[in-house]
């Protein structure tokens, strides 16, 4: 790929993003629109005000657009983007563009039906090796976007998250009672699967997720566990050992 950074850290770099945004036609992360149009057909409807969150240089909302969804305000950190997103797309009424920070959203409370987003959490997790225990700064940055995704929300709107995780790494970042929201995941694709998840605003995590949010706060509260070593003997103990 000729965007291919250097080291995946600068996925999560602003000026990265503008300079490859400055030549970029268009990346499509997790397949086009037609991939899984048919899940988002069930849990999206076409009149519906929709949030782009992270809306890089992907058609998935000009797709949208031609497929008859009529409100969706995208959203990126790069100004690059954006403009340039604008600038394509300005025949397109019902597509706006604005340059905005995922973890402060500049939106009243409760305002959009359906906040979508196709990669953008995972460019935020670029830097995690362990995906059963992400670091506390990743944690942190993940909270405060979701946060504010469930804050815009209207009640009974949708949270749809599209990526490569699968459920038994993504949902623990997902099922906190605080977000106030259930989890649904799908998944599509033939030889590689991704997942689409659907949190609903207002409902209750399900008995097994509210299980999982419980446990992970458990494991967080734990005291750590030493593990002592034997220390070197300074006899040879092997052989005063009577087999």
């Amino acid at each position: 790929m000729d965007y291919l950074p250097d080291s995946n850290a600068r996925y999560k770099d602003v000026d990265y993003w503008n300079e490859r945004y400055r030549t970029e036609e268009s990346f499509e992360w997790f397949g086009d629109f037609t991939k899984f149009e048919h899940l988002l057909k069930q849990h999206v409807g076409t009149e519906e005000n929709i949030l782009m969150l992270g809306c890089g240089s992907s058609a998935l909302s000009y797709d949208m657009c031609q497929a008859g969804y009529s409100s969706i305000t995208n959203v990126d950190y790069s100004s690059v983007c954006v403009e340039s997103m604008a600038e394509r797309h300005k025949d397109c009424a019902q597509l706006s563009w604005l340059c905005m920070d995922a973890r402060r959203l500049a939106f009243p409370d409760g305002v959009f039906d359906v906040v979508l987003e196709k990669g953008t959490l995972d460019a935020m997790l670029v830097e995690e090796t362990d995906p059963w225990k992400i670091s506390e700064n990743a944690a942190r940055l993940l909270h405060q976007v979701l946060l504010e995704v469930s804050r815009v929300l209207k009640p009974g709107g949708r949270f749809i998250s599209v990526t490569f995780a699968q459920p038994h790494f993504r949902k623990r970042l997902y099922a906190r009672a605080e977000y106030d929201w259930s989890i649904k995941h799908y998944h599509y694709g033939s030889n590689f699967h991704y997942f689409l998840y659907v949190m609903t605003k207002g409902e209750k995590l399900s008995t097994e997720d509210a299980a999982l949010e419980r446990r992970l706060v458990e494991e967080a509260e734990a005291p750590p566990i030493y593990v002592r070593f034997q220390e070197a003997d300074s006899e040879d103990f092997l052989n005063n050992i009577g087999l």
